[in-house]
């Protein structure tokens, strides 16, 4: 061994444990993309201040006994961008699906929300019989906004036009207009709102979700940081009031995480708005979410 290869390292991989692409399980991709945001911009920072708060938090997760330094996880760094979403997107698409041919499992870090779209292009003839499950305050179900077919905004129906999943589910919903509701109805997409989750607990909304997950083969997931309230996650680029908490968010979560599961997002984490909370919180349900699918796939 070299001496380059003994003491030195990239400073800011994610978790800190990195292990040759060939031999991961989990390949971690930034996505440093915020070209189509509405209110608060910043989300491009996001990938890496959730790279340096995930060095910066513990890795043993108590839900499952298992530890983060135990996975076979790959950071890849972060795509080339363009100002261009839609080319963007296509090498998104195209990125994802060679970590997906190398039999590994996609981890996605934003960015802006309109990211899931190219991944969920990625999986391919898959897309068809995966559920897509999205955590977020928001529908996302514009046609247009502010002139563009295509953005943060209106990224789901464009999804549900172009990539066609089996199925579209959204949890944490709170903030919609009338337009989106309408749409929701006729394209059969389900949402499970924030007051519907405080009214009836989060055990029993993970129930009802896993009871509607149940006939589909893949599930693929999306967190919005927005999902949570601003009192957990202020740095996220739309914040909603009347949010979850990060209690709530992980018991419905972990509960969705099982070897059914193809890869996973999480996106809209602006850093510049706070002083690194919500990077924390954006790492720790990454780091939740990987230690359940380990156990999933030790399961399995």
């Amino acid at each position: 061994m070299s001496y380059h290869e003994l003491f030195v390292s990239q400073s800011n991989v994610f978790s800190g444990f990195q292990k040759p692409f060939e031999k991961a399980d989990y390949v971690v991709l930034g996505v440093p993309f915020d070209v189509t945001s509405t209110y608060r911009t910043g989300a491009r920072f996001g990938p890496n201040a959730i790279r340096q708060a995930s060095l910066n938090i513990e890795t043993y997760s108590f839900r499952t006994g298992i530890d983060i330094e135990d996975l076979r996880l790959h950071d890849l760094g972060d795509l080339n961008v363009s100002t261009d979403a839609k080319k963007t997107l296509e090498r998104l698409e195209l990125v994802t699906k060679d970590i997906l041919e190398a039999g590994k499992t996609p981890v996605t870090i934003g960015g802006e929300h309109t990211i899931t779209l190219g991944v969920m292009k990625g999986l391919g003839n898959k897309a068809s019989k995966t559920a897509l499950v999205s955590f977020d305050a928001h529908l996302d179900l514009r046609d247009e906004f502010m002139g563009l077919k295509l953005s943060h905004t209106t990224f789901m129906r464009r999804l549900n036009e172009e990539a066609k999943p089996a199925k579209i589910i959204e949890v944490g919903t709170r903030a919609v207009c009338k337009e989106e509701l309408e749409y929701a109805e006729k394209a059969g997409i389900e949402f499970f709102t924030a007051q519907q989750i405080r009214t009836e607990g989060s055990e029993q909304i993970a129930k009802k979700l896993r009871e509607k997950l149940a006939k589909y083969k893949n599930v693929y997931l999306s967190v919005d940081m927005d999902v949570l309230d601003p009192a957990y996650a202020p740095a996220v680029q739309n914040p909603e009031p009347e949010g979850l908490e990060t209690h709530t968010l992980l018991d419905i979560l972990c509960n969705t995480c099982d070897s059914r599961v193809i890869g996973f997002d999480v996106v809209e984490v602006a850093p510049n708005y706070d002083h690194g909370i919500s990077a924390i919180q954006a790492a720790k349900t990454i780091f939740e979410i990987l230690c359940h699918l380990e156990k999933a796939r030790k399961c399995k």
